[in-house]
């Protein structure tokens, strides 16, 4: 890896995610928004992070939560407006952080303007913005199925021909194969740039080269070319973090999209690790206990192979995704060591890491009555499994460990009413531990979890093994502790983690025997000879 590609400033980078809907309220309509971002800046650069993943705050119908664009070049009114998404942009340089916005390239909203062009008439100008076939009323072009279920296509009688859409009627796919669609997505994103945007994370990008006709949806046999076009005529005219949401990627593939020739994008988010606790050929509903060395292996063949030809980005959390400390740590008795441990496994590796808003407060999933959720695939799966005879518990259950809206849960920032998220009624319940878990009572605190988290945010700007380090798994079949190395010619780190509830024998001691330790989430490390309850160490040595 060359010194220059080493020196790209997101490689030492910390990306924190924000859900605006559930951060901070500044008006007290009990939804997020962009005010209360500007708000909480302060805090933000208190944990060191380098730049924000906004999800999306476009003008928006909201049939997915944003993820249905109407204007790209708009703020929705929910959030505030283009005047103060301008003023986060400035107020967030002066904090040393950049804002990467959340584009969606695969779709737009049925409510944008080009899409009621599109459909007016097949001679209209925007009318091959996006897929149309002709066909009759009943009779789609082929049997294919949404993702968010039923068919793929939907009709237009006034011109007969049917839509393509891989998620909600109200998301139509644009047309990437019109070059005018793509220019024009072109322009939108230089307008964006011009405003100081600092990076863009784009969602499901891998399926932007579709052909509907053979039944492709992901990695179109086009997909490298708009890649290489998308970057070319965008990113590369700016200095710019870029990842792209990959559901299809595997590494040889990510090899090619975070290329350090810097012809595509600087990362991908890919999900391999994120499925494990699932049952086999299940749904994410159908829960299994994590195998924890297939953990291990998968996380490991990320780091080796994309090592001086790729860029991993490393994450545990997003907003689709339950708590982390919930799902693989322990959100009870040792919440505060596990999701230490948690966090020290995932930043000594190679990449760049997300942290999701409340993951460095130790946020937990939730446990609702049925009617106090908000998500619609939380709220279909409950529904569509009652008819098929599961029984309630079973389904709480799985709801309780997978539902995404254990993540949306407001921002819990101390011990007042709603968390101090609101002055209103928040638009989701807040968490009913907010006045045990919440920023106030951690920021000063040398032994929280936040503090564990600002430290590892500020190691990797101080330790270039972080960066170029070569990644080697450590104990590989053994069944409790994760533990690896990264080294390159001035330092060695050693990474060791107790990924379970029980104290264990320390076999990495005579190893470790010599080396400092940077960071542990346990105040004594001077016993060698075991490993605590969740008990990780990070050790260090000079070559």
């Amino acid at each position: 890896m060359s010194k220059n590609n080493n020196e790209k400033w997101w490689k030492k980078a910390v990306v924190y995610q924000i859900y605006p809907k559930s951060f901070q309220d500044s008006d007290g309509d009990g939804i997020g928004d962009l005010q209360g971002i500007i708000k909480r800046l302060d805090y933000l650069e208190t944990l060191g992070i380098n730049a924000i993943w906004l999800s999306p705050v476009f003008k928006s119908p909201q049939a997915d939560n944003g993820y249905d664009i109407s204007d790209y070049r708009d703020i929705d009114p929910t959030f505030g407006s283009l005047d103060d998404m301008e003023e986060l942009i400035n107020e967030a340089k002066k904090h040393k952080i950049r804002i990467m916005m959340d584009l969606v390239l695969n779709h737009s909203s049925n409510e944008h303007r080009w899409f009621k062009e599109a459909k007016k008439s097949k001679d209209n100008p925007y009318h091959d913005y996006y897929i149309w076939r002709d066909g009759e009323e009943g009779m789609p072009p082929s049997d294919m199925k949404a993702v968010f279920g039923g068919s793929a296509w939907e009709y237009v009688p006034e011109i007969g021909q049917y839509y393509f859409h891989q998620f909600l009627p109200e998301q139509p796919d644009l047309n990437w194969e019109n070059p005018k669609v793509r220019s024009a997505i072109y322009d939108m994103i230089l307008w964006w740039m011009d405003k100081g945007v600092g990076g863009f994370r784009m969602d499901v990008i891998d399926q932007i080269a579709k052909e509907p006709d053979k039944r492709i949806t992901i990695n179109g046999p086009r997909l490298q070319e708009y890649f290489k076009e998308l970057s070319k005529e965008t990113f590369q005219k700016g200095d710019l973090i870029t990842v792209g949401e990959a559901w299809g990627a595997d590494t040889e593939r990510a090899k090619l999209y975070s290329n350090p020739d810097g012809s595509e994008f600087s990362m991908v988010f890919q999900f391999e690790h994120i499925g494990l606790d699932q049952k086999e050929g299940g749904e994410k509903w159908d829960l299994a206990p994590l195998p924890f060395k297939k953990l291990k292996k998968i996380m490991a063949h990320w780091q080796n192979e994309l090592y001086n030809c790729g860029w991993n980005s490393l994450f545990w959390d997003n907003h689709d995704l339950p708590r982390i400390v919930s799902r693989w740590g322990n959100d009870r008795e040792y919440r505060v060591e596990s999701a230490k441990m948690l966090a020290i496994l995932l930043h000594g590796m190679q990449g760049t890491p997300y942290i999701y808003q409340g993951e460095e407060l130790g946020m937990t999933n939730v446990q609702y009555d049925i009617e106090d959720y908000k998500d619609c695939e939380i709220i279909n799966m409950y529904h569509e499994r009652l008819e098929k005879g599961y029984s309630k518990d079973e389904i709480m259950k799985s709801i309780y460990a997978k539902g995404r809206d254990n993540a949306r849960t407001p921002m819990q920032w101390d011990d007042t009413e709603n968390a101090g998220f609101t002055t209103g009624t928040p638009w989701i319940k807040v968490n009913d531990n907010y006045d045990k878990i919440n920023a106030r009572s951690q920021v000063d605190d040398p032994d929280s979890i936040f503090s564990c988290y600002r430290k590892l945010v500020q190691l990797r700007k101080d330790y270039p093994v972080f960066v170029d380090g070569k990644f080697t798994l450590l104990l590989e079949d053994d069944e409790n502790i994760f533990a690896y190395s990264r080294k390159n010619e001035e330092k060695t780190m050693i990474v060791v983690c107790n990924f379970f509830d029980k104290e264990i024998p320390m076999p990495l001691a005579k190893e470790c025997g010599d080396m400092e330790v940077l960071i542990s989430n346990y105040k004594d490390t001077s016993d060698m000879s075991v490993l605590r309850p969740y008990e990780a160490r990070m050790y260090i040595r000079t070559e």
